[in-house]
């Protein structure tokens, strides 16, 4: 019976289009690879290949054969990849992209920890909010928040980002309570203009209905610790993502408003460009740093 080695070597030959090129790759001869392709179809007993002077084609059984064989370098990759970490441990270098708010906040330590983890590992860590070009970066990972328009693209969600109406109780003490959404028209709102759209539309849920009021202020910005520091000096009232202020509300430097209101929730995802072969590394950067937001999750 014909072993995963013939059908790799198969697997081979229909990605090279060529017995020479497939032995090329293989490492042995023409004549052989073509012997063990000929057994492999007397061992099956069907034809997987049409050959002539010029080219090879797939037969209906090697096409079926080939969706399932294709598959067995990357289960060997892979496997071989597992099992020589555990010897050799993660090594070279990932260039990953995460925004402002997440990098001070918590991702710095949260990666940091993985590279103590792996000290022959390096990560070149970019913090900025714009979506940039990975593959015309040359980066491996991006940490982003809201939809994905790129379809090249793979996204992995990692955790819900709920968001937060809040402000310092000394501007409560000046200017009153809040006890519902209308109200937030009387008061000065501090906005946070790093949205694609309604910086100026604050949105809710309230009982399963959708709410919005237009706000106004005289204070915007697109850094959120920007915002946070105009919120703690009482300057106003600001909506922002949880994990901005969650230290904040733990002391009582900002207070929530308006509990009653459900507001708006965006997913974080790990994005990276697609490949057949995932490397290693990044897979396990992604899951330390999914795990390592539910450990966190109160901050969300």
């Amino acid at each position: 019976m014909s072993n995963a080695n013939d059908l790799s070597l198969f697997a081979l030959v229909v990605e090279a289009k060529s017995f020479n090129k497939a032995a090329q790759v293989a490492g042995i001869s023409t004549p052989a690879i073509s012997k063990r392709i000929t057994k492999l179809e007397n061992d099956l007993g069907v034809q997987l290949l049409y050959r002539t002077t010029r080219r090879l084609s797939l037969t209906e059984p090697g096409q079926v054969l080939y969706q399932h064989a294709k598959n067995i370098n990357r289960q060997v990759i892979d496997a071989v990849s597992a099992v020589s970490n555990f010897s050799q441990g993660l090594s070279g270098i990932i260039k990953m992209t995460v925004p402002t708010i997440s990098g001070e906040l918590l991702l710095a330590e949260i990666v940091a920890e993985f590279c103590q983890k792996h000290p022959n590992l390096t990560i070149d860590m970019r913090l900025e909010n714009e979506f940039i070009d990975l593959v015309k970066e040359g980066l491996d990972l991006a940490i982003r928040t809201g939809v994905l328009e790129d379809s090249s693209l793979i996204a992995k969600p990692l955790i819900e980002s709920n968001w937060i109406v809040c402000c310092a109780p000394s501007y409560i003490e000046k200017f009153g309570q809040v006890t519902n959404i209308e109200q937030l028209q009387q008061h000065n709102c501090l906005v946070y203009t790093y949205q694609s759209k309604g910086a100026l539309d604050w949105r809710f849920t309230k009982e399963g209905e959708a709410l919005h009021v237009r706000i106004s202020g005289n204070f915007a910005t697109n850094n959120s610790q920007a915002l946070r520091k105009a919120a703690l000096a009482g300057c106003g009232i600001t909506y922002i993502p949880r994990c901005s202020v969650y230290e904040d509300l733990i002391h009582g430097k900002l207070i929530e408003l308006l509990p009653d209101y459900r507001p708006r929730s965006l997913g974080i995802y790990a994005v990276y460009p697609y490949t057949r072969h995932q490397p290693e590394k990044i897979r396990l950067l992604i899951e330390h740093i999914g795990a390592a937001y539910e450990q966190r999750a109160a901050y969300f």
